[in-house]
C-alpha cells in the first residue's frame, strides 16, 4: 500500500490532523486500540473540556517555553469552536474559561471522524505496528491486523501515539521508541496531573477525611495554584495539586496556604484583644475536618488570651505555610497527561517536523508540551495538529 500520509494514533491529534493532512492525498490513521478517540471519550467526566478560552503558551510545561507559541497562535480556541459550531454542537462555559460540550465526548469524537472521512482519509483500529524503517524518500512500515501483516510505504510518517498516562486506556510508550529509533532527543516523562500520595501517619489523616475538598492556595518554588483541593484515601488530590504535580519532583516539598488572600496575623491579634476568652476553634473559621488535621484538640479548645503573640504567629505560619512532604504520585495509573517526551530541539515550531529526518513529524502529547489542567492539552492537540496536517497538505 503506497500513502502520503500515515499518522500512527487515533486520538485527539492523530484524528485531527487526519482532516487536514488527508486535503494532500491519501491519509491512513492506525491504533492498536478497538475504539478511537478513548481519552476524549472520558475526559470531563464524559463531557469533554475539549478547549480553553484562555490559552497561553504560559499555560504549558516544557524545556522550550516558548516552542508551543507558533501552533497555537495559528490555530486558536476559536478555530475548533468554529469546527464542533458547523456540526451543530453547542458547549458550555464553566470556571477559569473551561469549554464542555453540550452534547457529551461522544459528539466531539463524531465530528473528528467526519472531518476525517470528508477529507478522504481512512481509519484502522486494532492494528499494531511492528516495524518502522527509513527510505530515501519515505518510510516502510509493517503492521498486524486481525493476524495478517501490513505491508504501508508513506511518503510523509506523523506519531500522535500520546504518552504513557493512563495505560489502562492503552497508552504505551510506542512514540518514545520510534523517536529513540529516529535517534531524536527525548525529555524524561513523568506523570503529570496526577494526585499525590503520602506515607505514615499523614496518610492515615488524610484517609480519615477523604471526600473533604476545601480551596486553599498550593506552591513551591516552580509555581503556584489556587483552586480546589481533595482528601483522598491515599493523599491529597484537586485541581490546585493536580496543577502543581506536573511541576514536581521526588524527594521536593509543597507549601500549603489555607488562608491566601487573607490578613490572617491581623484578624488573630484583634480578636485576641476583642474577645480574649474566645477560643481558637471558634475564632478560625475554617472548617472541622481542616482544623483537625492542622491543629490538636488541645489547641483549638485553648483561649486566646492564653496564647502569646509568638504561639499565635506559629498558629498563622501553619495556616499559610504547611509544609509536605508526599511519598509520591499515583503514577501513569490515574495521571492525565505525560509531562515531558519528545524534545522540541528536534522540531520545527511551525510544522512539528523533525529537522533530522524529513517527512517525520511528531504532534500532541508524546511532545515535550505540556498544557494545565482545563482543556489546554486538547487545544495543544488540535494546534499541533493542524501545523502537521497543513504543512503535509501544502507538501
Amino acid at each position: 500500500m503506497h500513502l502520503k500520509t500515515l499518522i500512527i494514533g487515533a486520538g485527539a491529534a492523530g484524528l485531527h490532523c487526519a482532516a487536514f493532512a488527508g486535503n494532500g492525498g491519501r491519509t491512513l490513521v492506525i491504533d492498536h486500540a478497538k475504539k478511537p478517540g478513548e481519552k476524549i471519550r472520558i475526559s470531563g467526566g464524559g463531557r469533554c473540556n475539549f478547549t480553553n478560552l484562555d490559552t497561553r503558551p504560559d499555560n504549558f510545561l516544557s524545556d522550550n517555553r516558548h516552542f508551543a507559541k507558533s501552533a497555537l497562535a495559528r490555530y486558536t480556541p476559536w478555530d475548533f469552536i468554529e469546527l464542533i459550531e458547523k456540526y451543530g454542537l453547542t458547549y458550555t462555559e464553566k470556571t477559569l474559561g473551561q469549554l464542555f460540550c453540550d452534547q457529551k465526548s461522544g459528539a466531539i469524537i463524531q465530528v473528528l471522524l467526519d472531518e476525517l472521512q470528508t477529507a478522504g482519509s481512512e481509519l484502522w483500529l486494532e492494528t499494531v505496528i511492528k516495524e518502522i524503517t527509513h527510505e530515501a524518500k519515505g518510510f516502510f512500515v509493517k503492521a498486524e491486523q486481525a493476524g495478517l501483516t501490513k505491508e504501508i510505504y508513506a511518503e510523509n510518517l506523523v506519531i500522535a501515539t500520546g504518552g504513557k498516562s493512563i495505560p489502562k486506556m492503552g497508552a504505551t510508550s510506542l512514540g518514545y521508541q520510534i523517536a529513540e529509533q529516529f535517534n531524536l532527543p527525548i525529555v524524561a516523562a513523568r506523570p503529570g496531573l496526577v494526585p499525590f500520595t503520602f506515607s505514615g501517619e499523614l496518610k492515615e489523616q488524610m484517609s480519615a477525611r477523604s471526600g473533604v475538598s476545601f480551596d486553599a492556595q498550593v506552591s513551591n518554588h516552580r509555581a503556584e495554584f489556587s483552586e480546589g483541593i481533595l482528601f483522598t484515601h491515599r493523599g491529597l488530590s484537586g485541581p490546585s495539586l493536580l496543577q502543581l504535580s506536573s511541576y514536581w519532583f521526588p524527594g521536593e516539598d509543597i507549601l500549603i496556604d489555607f488562608a491566601a488572600g487573607s490578613n490572617i496575623d491581623e484578624q488573630l491579634l484583634a480578636a485576641k484583644a476583642s474577645n480574649p476568652k474566645a477560643s481558637l476553634r471558634t475564632t478560625l473559621k475554617f472548617p472541622s475536618s481542616i482544623l483537625s488535621f492542622l491543629f490538636h484538640e488541645r489547641e483549638l479548645d485553648a483561649t486566646l488570651q492564653s496564647l502569646s503573640n509568638q504561639a499565635l504567629a506559629e498558629i498563622v505560619k501553619r495556616l499559610q505555610k504547611l509544609k509536605l512532604r508526599p511519598s509520591g504520585t499515583e503514577g501513569y495509573r490515574t495521571a492525565e497527561v505525560t509531562v515531558g517526551g519528545v524534545s522540541t530541539d528536534a522540531l520545527s515550531s511551525k510544522t512539528m517536523a523533525t529537522h533530522a529526518i524529513p517527512n517525520l513529524y511528531f504532534i500532541g502529547e508524546v511532545v515535550d508540551v505540556t498544557g494545565w489542567l482545563g482543556g489546554y492539552n486538547f487545544q495543544w492537540a488540535w494546534a499541533s495538529a493542524a501545523a502537521a496536517g497543513r504543512s503535509i497538505s501544502r507538501s
